[in-house]
Formats: C-alpha cells, structure tokens, sequence
C-alpha cells in the first residue's frame, strides 16, 4: 500500500498528471472510471485564483467521483499562494499539488512552474509555509532540474520532504528540454534510493505501454506512475496497465462501440460542464486518440473537429457506428 498522508492507496498506484485544457472534470471522471487512483485538475495560477478570474475558479470544480483528486496551483509570489491555498481548501480536495515544473515560457518568466528551479530556496521557502498553512496533504511535481548543469533533485526532493510534503511526483525532463528528446528515469529512482526518502516518489514521462509502466514499476523501484500525454483521448490507458500487471498480458483493446461511446459521454459532459461552444472546442484534442488506427477514418476524424456544434460531432459519431459497426481495431 502507497499513502499520501492518510490517503491510502494500491500499490503502484496510476496518477492522471495535470494538464493544461485536458485534465477538466469531464476527462478526470472518464480516467477515474477506467483505472486511474488519483487525479489532478488542470493546474491553476494562484494569482488568477486570488484576482476571482473566472478561468481559474472554474477549474477548482470536482466530482464527488473523482476522489482522491488533487488541485495544483502554481506561482512564486508567497502571499498569492497562502491566499490561494485558503481558496482551494474551500472546496474540499483530498490534495493540494504544487507546480514546480511547467516549462511553458509564460510560467517561467514569471519564476513559477520551472522557473523556480533556478531559485531552490525560495521553492522550500514557498512549500514549507504552504505545508504549514493547511491541513489538508501538499505534494509537489516538478522536473530533474533547469538544465542538465544543474540537476539536484536529490538535494531537492530531501529538502521538500523536510519541509513536509507527503508525496514527490518528478517528471523526468530538465526545463531546458521541454518534452523534447527521452525522459531520464535514473535520476529519480536516485531520488526513491535515496535511505533518507520516506515519502511516495512517482515516475512521469515517457510511459506510453504497459510494459514502461513495468519497467518504471521493477527496474526503478519507483512507487507509483503519474501518466499524461497517453492518456489523452484514451482513458482505458489506466486499465490496460493494471492488466498487464496481473496478467502479463495485454487487454483487448476497446471496440469501436466501446471508442464512440466514451467519446460521446466525454462531449456531453464537457457541454454540461463549460457549455457548448467551449465544450465542443477542447474536447476535440481528444478524438484523434479515440479513434487512432482505424483505417479510412479521416472524414470522419475531420467532421468531428470542423463541426462548430455538438450536432455535427454527435451526428459523426452515429455516422461512424453506422460505417464500421462493432469491429475491434487491434
């Protein structure tokens, strides 16, 4: 068993990661119901949450069903983020999740996200008064460092664990390769090796199959796998690796019923949760993964992401049904 604080959780637990325009109530309902353990909302900027911006208040909605989620907040200024703290506590997460490694240049030139890799102190600094501010458990994600000059993750993840954070998420990228190139895993099982670490450390980046999810699992000896990009427009991702785990097989992978019914709740849901035109706008990232490698689907694929209203999406959707019926696209 994994705990972060009090909350307990299976072994080798599957984090849904952060993201941006992505990991909304409707996505992290959808992850939930398909295998993910903890789910983390989009993050939010602290300055935006004290200033009432309605972008940010938006995203501290959560399902009563997506439990355990997290919030994340990011900033670097110490007043916004004890004041966004007292926000975000108001409605209720099981977590409060601190930034410390978005690479997006917007973050950084304002010395939050990654750009507090360049400022250790402050990020302890910011940390220990968040942790003391609250009740509820704060848990970090960040990077290996700013640049391959200066990764001391080690050092660091020492240093936010004396300082009281309950779980330690590391992506395994400097700020300076974005998500370019390989993720290096080696510095974090560093981190999880290290005899003076007692809190969770969670592996994120590059785990695309069930068997990276393994090889992060048995050759790093991390303690659970915080997983985004793949997860995009297919929530069965969770499931498939959980499979795997007790199988050592792989499952069979969904059906297109199965693909156009998870896409149409995850519409509807986006529609009721933001409204139709903003529902009908983010959720289009999503169906290129929901109906990756069907043969002869780019009109359909099209359709989907040109109609400006949820009829013409939910009209392809029937469309496609009726073309390729219940055929599974192994």
């Amino acid at each position: 068993m994994v705990k972060i604080g009090d909350i307990e959780l299976p072994d080798f637990p599957l984090l849904l990661a952060p993201m941006e325009d992505v990991s909304d109530p409707p996505f992290r309902t959808l992850c939930k119901e398909n295998g993910a353990d903890v789910v983390y909302t989009e993050f939010i900027s602290s300055e935006g949450l004290i200033r009432d911006a309605a972008k940010s208040t938006m995203k501290l909605d959560i399902y009563e069903s997506e439990r355990p989620v997290g919030i994340q907040i990011f900033g670097a200024n110490l007043d916004s983020m004890l004041q966004c703290v007292e926000i975000v506590e108001r409605t209720k997460p099981d977590i409060i999740d601190i930034n410390f490694g978005c690479p997006v240049k917007k973050v950084v030139s304002k010395g939050a996200g990654a750009g507090i890799l360049k400022d250790i102190d402050l990020m302890v600094k910011l940390t220990k008064a968040m942790v003391e501010h609250t009740s509820l458990p704060i848990t970090v994600k960040t990077r290996l460092g700013w640049d391959d000059d200066s990764i001391k993750i080690v050092e660091v993840a020492e240093r936010l664990q004396d300082v009281g954070i309950k779980a330690l998420s590391i992506h395994g990228r400097t700020r300076a390769q974005m998500y370019k190139g390989n993720a290096n895993w080696k510095p974090i099982a560093q981190v999880k090796n290290n005899p003076r670490m007692h809190i969770p450390i969670f592996g994120n980046g590059d785990v695309t199959t069930p068997e990276l999810a393994m090889k992060m699992r048995d050759e790093y000896g991390l303690d659970g796998c915080m997983i985004g990009r793949a997860s995009i427009g297919y929530p069965w991702f969770f499931n498939e690796i959980k499979h795997f785990f007790e199988h050592g097989t792989h499952m069979a992978p969904p059906t297109m019923k199965d693909r156009v019914e998870v896409a149409r709740r995850h519409l509807q849901m986006a529609i009721d949760w933001k409204g139709e035109t903003l529902g009908v706008f983010e959720t289009r990232r999503h169906y290129t993964n929901y109906f990756k490698g069907i043969p002869n689907f780019k009109e359909y694929r099209m359709k989907m992401v040109t109609s400006d209203d949820s009829a013409g999406v939910f009209a392809a959707f029937d469309d496609v049904l009726a073309k390729f019926g219940d055929h599974n696209f192994a």
